[in-house]
């Protein structure tokens, strides 16, 4: 029954507005049939008005539109560089990643020859400590010698008193002998003649008169006249005493080759040969020898010949 009366009601009250509706409707018709023809240009002055703002409202549209176009057309563009931002950053990266894989590996390579220069100096450690024991083993058996050559000195110091007289002795007999020269055969035929080996001795063959003697001293590589030849040194060994000379004489050259100290070199020279001798009596370590050249008297000038 509630139900019912409800539906009721509510049918009623549909019907009081649907009859309200018509009746504002037709209160409306009436108002604007009873409205005054002078409200009509108001009206084309509003509709005109509705048409600016629409006609403005399109321009705007359409300036918004365009406006709108070239944003997209930016944010296309921005897109665009992105990407090939993102395509260098990826490159970038990549390069990158190879630098540091290098980079890793020259580190390792670092690394190892430090470890190996450290292994080798270890080595060279070790054989620097074995080197200064072996030294110290060296410097003490040194010190072992030293003292027994001590020993020994202190033997022949005392032994120097008993060969002092045998010097004594010995330096009387040379006195007596002073005066004694040597007879040597020369290079030439074995001919002997009396040599001088000092300058004392070199004296008294000078006193004796039967031949003229020259003294020189030859420095290798340079001639030089002496009495009637000229003489040039060509070598000089101090160690072995030897030398090699050269001698010449009207435009001819004769070489003594190896020759040793105080050993007379003989040659003849002249119209009628007569005999030269050369003898060298000290051979120098700067290339220099010192002798004489000892000639026959009252010979012309000399001029080389064959020797025999």
């Amino acid at each position: 029954m509630q139900e019912v009366s409800f539906i009721e009601q509510t049918w009623g009250m549909g019907c009081s507005t649907v009859s309200q509706r018509k009746e504002g409707q037709h209160m409306i018709e009436e108002t604007v049939e009873g409205t005054p023809r002078t409200y009509s240009g108001a009206l084309l002055a509003a509709i005109a008005v509705a048409i600016l703002l629409g006609l403005g409202g399109i321009i705007w549209s359409f300036t918004l539109s365009s406006k709108l176009a070239a944003q997209q057309q930016a944010l296309a563009d921005t897109a665009a560089q992105n990407i090939k931002l993102a395509a260098a950053q990826q490159a970038i990266d990549a390069r990158l990643n190879v630098t540091t894989d290098e980079l890793k590996t020259s580190l390792n390579l670092t690394q190892k020859q430090m470890d190996t220069g450290a292994a080798a100096f270890k080595v060279r450690e070790v054989r620097g400590e074995q080197t200064t024991a072996r030294l110290a083993t060296a410097q003490q058996q040194t010190q072992g010698q030293v003292a027994a050559v001590s020993s020994a000195v202190t033997d022949v110091q005392t032994d120097v008193g008993g060969v002092k007289t045998d010097v004594a002795k010995t330096q009387s007999d040379l006195v007596d002998t002073k005066n004694q020269l040597t007879s040597m055969k020369g290079d030439l035929n074995g001919h002997s003649s009396l040599i001088a080996r000092n300058g004392e001795e070199l004296e008294i063959l000078k006193h004796k008169g039967d031949r003229n003697y020259y003294q020189f001293t030859l420095v290798k590589g340079v001639k030089k006249q002496v009495g009637t030849v000229t003489l040039e040194l060509k070598g000089a060994d101090s160690k072995r005493s030897k030398y090699t000379i050269s001698v010449f004489s009207d435009d001819k050259q004769y070489e003594k080759k190896d020759k040793s100290l105080n050993e007379p070199l003989q040659f003849y020279s002249g119209k009628d040969p007569a005999l030269f001798e050369i003898v060298v009596n000290n051979v120098s370590a700067k290339n220099t020898v010192t002798g004489y050249l000892s000639a026959p008297k009252g010979t012309p000038e000399a001029a080389v010949v064959a020797e025999r």
